[in-house]
């Protein structure tokens, strides 16, 4: 285990070097820079100024060269400074993560906990009206846009019944409970989108460990049926549903860019993309970089439990 552990993690290191330099290439070849943009916000700046800015902050080296500067930095813990917000890239970051964790962390778990026992009691009744109705609640699910579904709950619930407030994240001062109100609507649009996509999983790979051998001649020595879903089945069933939950875990930290644009709520999706289109080098790239670091290790995370999941699995 210690050998397997500390052969992903120097894979992991490497990834994260590749994508670091792909990343950081791809928005170096962005049309424009940050000295074009304030040579349109401030006319009497010269071309020798802006030549003189250029040197300055090293935008006149070649892209390979800036990358090393960028990379030494970063090293060293200096991620460099946020154009857009004026102030360092993480102190940006850090409390937009925070605010991401909570609500796709919270989608998240309730998601889960839908998604599981209606899968497991999907696959025990093949083909039954129950089955069916949950059939239809994945895939409609899967099928509707998550903006469409953004809107709809927006309007039914603060607009038509104006029971919770449409978007924001509400007063810094205010009390948890009520700032909790904000965090209700962009959580259920997102477990109402991603539920689907989970509960076909649970149900495809439950029904597949339902009829293996060993069911059956647990089923013969006279269990209940709940012992065999629980106790047997779901355990066996829950591998392939740990690869989608890992590749799902990219996006607890990139966030989710629509919702949190409709719902106004500042996570890291919307600050990835305002960046991003803001020119803001040093903060979309770390941005990109904590997403791509959180899906390599949640694959990580998910390797280490299929052996927890099935003892037959090994790591030698």
């Amino acid at each position: 285990m210690t050998t397997f552990l500390i052969r992903r993690m120097g894979e992991i290191l490497v990834v994260l070097l590749i994508m670091s330099f792909v990343i950081y290439s791809l928005i170096g070849l962005m049309p424009g820079d940050p000295i074009d943009l304030m040579i349109s916000a401030d006319p009497n700046l010269t071309s020798a100024d802006a030549a003189r800015l250029r040197n300055l902050y090293g935008l006149d080296q070649p892209l390979a060269s800036r990358y090393l500067a960028w990379l030494g930095d970063a090293v060293q813990g200096d991620f460099g400074f946020s154009r857009l917000f004026a102030a360092p890239a993480l102190e940006v970051l850090l409390p937009r993560l925070g605010n991401t964790v909570l609500l796709m962390g919270l989608s998240f778990v309730l998601t889960l906990a839908i998604a599981i026992p209606l899968g497991m009691l999907a696959a025990a009744r093949p083909r039954s009206l129950f089955d069916q109705g949950v059939n239809l609640l994945a895939f409609a699910g899967i099928s509707v846009p998550p903006f469409w579904l953004a809107i709809l709950l927006m309007l039914l619930f603060a607009v038509t019944l104006d029971w919770l407030p449409a978007s924001g994240m509400g007063e810094t001062g205010d009390p948890w409970w009520q700032r909790a109100r904000y965090l209700i609507l962009p959580t259920l649009a997102l477990t109402l989108a991603s539920v689907g996509t989970f509960l076909r999983f649970t149900r495809a790979a439950m029904i597949e460990a339902l009829r293996q051998d060993y069911i059956r001649t647990a089923r013969a020595k006279g269990l209940s049926e709940w012992q065999l879903l629980a106790g047997h089945a779901l355990r066996n069933a829950m591998i392939p549903v740990a690869t989608v939950v890992a590749l799902s875990f990219g996006s607890l930290f990139s966030g989710a860019l629509i919702t949190e644009t409709i719902f106004g709520w500042l996570g890291m999706g919307k600050t990835i993309f305002d960046s991003i289109m803001g020119n803001d080098y040093n903060l979309a790239l770390v941005g990109l970089l904590f997403a791509t670091a959180v899906t390599l290790l949640a694959n990580l995370l998910a390797d280490l439990a299929y052996a927890w999941l099935d003892p037959r699995i090994t790591y030698r």
